[in-house]
């Protein structure tokens, strides 16, 4: 009987099927399942060093008090924004999987750090552009690392066998949708093929020790592409994200087994590369001679950084009857949320009016604390008046109106203290915990909305 068979694999979650289905049962997705041929279990054993199906020599299960509890021996790269958003640097052994749209940035990040790394081997391959792409992209960013290796390769085989030869400090892959193995009979880049390439890039790193970051691409709805079980295989997932129109690139962890999923970095993109932005909130907050109605500046914290962003609003009459309700980098239904709170509880008529809300700088902020700035932005525009430019909130608003304690208020104070504002407002019931005799910034206690809302209009 032949050893290979078809079958169908959901695109979205990796769950197969004997035969085609209009709905996944495994998630839950309509018109996901596409037609592929696999190779029977067993048919081949599994190869790339040696013998892989034998049990390695003094190999047993241990009880758990028997297991040595050992620190994590990570190293630093060159660049601190990636060892944020890694935990505090690279873990030996790990599988990194960094996603983003085509062209916004991931190819450059990896080729650059690898550039910076002098002194450690680095093996960067390649199945999308050829050795004299790279040598040209690579004299652009950066100097020439002597111990740089490039391999334009798409069969795993042959990648781990140049890599066992070489011993890199770290094996980069790019992309994961290119690779091919020969156990599996298919094209690169269907669900099974990148599956099974990732599980041997895994088996790789778990077994030498080697570090792996694995570039992948991603679907229009904006996921990686490929089975959602690619995600659970690697042990970090990095998002890369931006607007290919503006210069502004920021690195998100989605997922981290050995750090927080809080951080991100943020960098800048020129002809000679990304460039760190060490201090965002100089950039995310615009200068102005005089202030505007609909500004606000909220103190927030991604992970462990103080930030202070700049909140938009606009609020207008409506003119085709239904309001509109638009927001761009922040939830929608909180937007919703906030509107019926100021129309509810402060008799605000929000009803009969258009509003649109922005975060600037591209940021996408999930943190509440910032509720207190986006009302004063939708009060400001409302009011038509400016509110006082030297002044940031933070915050967050419950349904009765009032305003709740945020996390790590210390360190949004100090960061308001530090660029120079003159007031800050923040829940009343958090200013026992601030030692004011070491700030120069005057902080102002509230309770409500429509007490902060008389202090301001």
């Amino acid at each position: 009987m032949p050893n290979v068979r078809n079958i169908f694999i959901c695109r979205n979650c990796g769950h197969n099927s004997p035969k085609w289905m209009g709905k996944c049962p495994g998630c839950g997705e309509w018109d996901t399942f596409i037609e592929e041929a696999v190779e029977k279990p067993g048919s081949r054993p599994y190869e790339w060093q040696g013998n892989a199906n034998k049990s390695k020599p003094g190999k047993r299960p241990k009880r758990l008090d028997e297991i040595q509890q050992g620190d994590l021996q990570r190293f630093e790269t060159p660049d601190p924004e990636l060892n944020r958003v890694l935990g505090g640097g690279i873990v030996p052994g790990s599988l990194v999987l960094i996603g983003g749209e085509p062209g916004i940035g991931k190819s450059t990040l990896m080729l650059q750090v690898a550039l910076q790394m002098k002194g450690k081997k680095i093996l960067y391959v390649s199945g999308e552009e050829s050795e004299q792409q790279i040598r040209m992209r690579a004299e652009r960013i950066s100097d020439v690392n002597p111990d740089f290796y490039i391999f334009t390769e798409t069969a795993t085989a042959r990648i781990f066998n140049h890599a066992a030869k070489l011993n890199p400090a770290i094996l980069i892959i790019d992309s994961i949708q290119t690779m091919h193995s020969a156990l599996i009979d298919s094209t690169p880049g269907t669900v099974s093929q990148i599956r099974e390439c990732t599980g041997e890039l895994q088996r790789f790193a778990k077994e030498t020790g080697t570090p792996v970051f694995i570039i992948g691409h991603i679907t229009k709805e904006g996921i990686i592409a490929g089975p959602k079980l690619l995600e659970h295989m690697v042990d970090t997932v990095l998002q890369f994200e931006g607007d290919r129109n503006h210069q502004y690139r920021i690195i998100r962890t989605m997922k981290n087994r050995f750090g927080s999923t809080a951080e991100l970095g943020i960098y800048e993109m020129l002809g000679s590369g990304l460039r760190i932005i060490s201090n965002p909130s100089e950039l995310l907050i615009q200068e102005r001679e005089e202030s505007v109605a609909g500004i606000a500046i909220a103190a927030t914290i991604e992970g462990l950084r103080p930030m202070l962003i700049e909140v938009q609003a606009l609020v207008t009459r409506a003119v085709y009857g239904t309001p509109q309700r638009s927001s761009t980098g922040f939830d929608s239904r909180r937007l919703h949320m906030l509107l019926a709170v100021l129309e509810k509880q402060s008799g605000f008529k929000f009803g009969t009016q258009d509003v649109f809300l922005n975060i600037a700088g591209g940021l996408k902020v999930n943190d509440p604390a910032i509720d207190l700035a986006i009302i004063m932005a939708l009060l400001s525009s409302f009011e038509d008046t400016a509110i006082p430019m030297l002044s940031t909130y933070t915050g967050e608003i419950g349904l009765s109106g009032e305003i709740r304690q945020v996390n790590r208020i210390t360190q949004r104070v100090a960061e308001a203290d530090k660029l120079g504002f003159e007031k800050i407002f923040i829940p009343k019931t958090q200013l026992k915990n601030l030692d004011k005799s070491i700030l120069n910034i005057e902080i102002i206690g509230v309770e409500r909305v429509d007490e902060i809302y008389k202090k301001i209009f």
